[in-house]
């Protein structure tokens, strides 16, 4: 089965993405590709602010780009000596909170102590923030990008955690990422399952994804059959899908797995399984009180129209 992974591939001197490599074990094909490109500011102020330890009560990373800024701010004033000299043992005496195992292994590279890194979403990283901290410490200081979300300063602010956030790098799309998306589906064509890894990537790549994966199944069943019948090319167009939460790559790849013996066999089955879908995200948004844009934005990845699927009713036409 073919995954299409939307983020950035890992360095080489890094080993091999996680995400490949579990799907790899299950028998998937995984391919990477970059749907953003970053651009780092206000670095000097940000190297400024690491050497402010006494003034902060503890760092806070939600995304590997905020550890990154942080590496090239020591680097750009070359004050990286000083830092591993007396600044990081300073910061080790507060908290530095991290969401994700990545964003982890590079704040530890820089010598730091991390908390959360199980947390897995800036959410579940906010409770356990509210827990530890108090409304008399000094502010946490929360490096960021400009597309941040807002669950987490939210959250500390309503319940009276200091935060002084900054960002340090901005989001935009990959200048070849449409170009990389046609290729992906002419050469290889509709993949089974599709990874999203951040509000951005949805933003940038659904409308894209979905009239690809459109031409696509119209393509396969015009070969196949050397006719078009109305009812299946419509039933094509719908974008049929749904959406898992994973917090790291084992669970992505078990989850991708198992959704291989979820596939509805029947038109009657598809609407009957994409109302209680829609009947229960509703009830979960209802009791979380969350918003369902950003709900449907965050999730880690949506499983679109499954080709087993369509080759199972196109057979039976």
């Amino acid at each position: 089965m073919h995954v299409l992974l939307l983020k950035e591939p890992r360095d080489e001197e890094s080993g091999p993405d996680p995400y490949v490599k579990e799907l790899a074990s299950y028998g998937h094909k995984a391919t990477l590709i970059p749907v953003l490109s970053f651009k780092f500011v206000s670095l000097n102020t940000l190297s400024d602010k690491l050497f402010q330890a006494d003034y902060y009560g503890g760092l806070i990373f939600t995304s590997p780009r905020a550890v990154e800024a942080v590496v090239k701010s020591l680097e750009a004033d070359e004050r990286k000596e000083e830092w591993d000299q007396s600044m990081r043992d300073k910061w080790n005496t507060k908290s530095i909170y991290v969401v994700g195992k990545a964003t982890a292994a590079l704040v530890k590279s820089l010598g730091l102590k991390t908390l959360g890194e199980d947390t897995g979403t800036a959410e579940i990283l906010s409770r356990v923030i509210i827990e530890r901290e108090d409304k008399k410490m000094s502010p946490l200081l929360f490096p960021c990008g400009s597309l941040k979300r807002e669950v987490l300063p939210t959250a500390l602010r309503d319940n009276g955690v200091p935060l002084e956030t900054m960002t340090v790098y901005q989001t935009a799309e990959h200048p070849d990422l449409k170009k990389n998306l046609k290729n992906y589906f002419t050469e290889q064509g509709t993949p089974a399952s599709i990874a999203f890894f951040s509000p951005s990537g949805v933003r940038f790549c659904l409308e894209v994804i979905q009239r690809l994966s459109v031409c696509c199944y119209r393509t396969y069943y015009t070969r196949r059959h050397g006719s078009r019948r109305p009812g299946c090319q419509l039933h094509c167009r719908e974008a049929y899908g749904r959406t898992f939460g994973c917090s790291n790559s084992q669970s992505f790849a078990r989850t991708i797995h198992r959704t291989q013996c979820l596939i509805p066999a029947t038109l009657a089955d598809v609407c009957e399984f994409r109302i209680k879908m829609f009947v229960n995200f509703c009830s979960f948004c209802q009791q979380r009180q969350v918003n369902v844009y950003r709900f449907v934005c965050t999730v880690c990845f949506t499983v679109f129209m499954s080709k087993c699927f369509f080759l199972n009713k196109f057979q039976q036409t």
